[in-house]
């Protein structure tokens, strides 16, 4: 007696597709935190007198970083 097995790829191509799109994200949303927190610091370390100097003012800090990060 002859047994016929159908083995189907898709399915488990799909699920790499998936946790290869999941680690891509995780990876693009991991380096986006970063970016922020090095722009919040840098500007935080930043006197007054730097900030105005840069058309800044110490309020815009976390707007300016959250652009800097997951707008650009």
């Amino acid at each position: 007696m002859a047994y016929a097995t159908n083995i189907n790829t898709t399915s488990q191509g799909a699920v790499v597709s998936r946790f290869s799109a999941l680690i891509h994200s995780l990876r693009t949303g991991f380096a986006k935190r970063k970016v922020y927190h090095n722009t919040l610091n840098e500007l935080q370390t930043l006197s007054d007198r730097e900030l105005a100097d840069l058309g800044l003012a110490r309020s815009m800090i976390r707007r300016i970083a959250y652009e800097a990060a997951y707008e650009a």
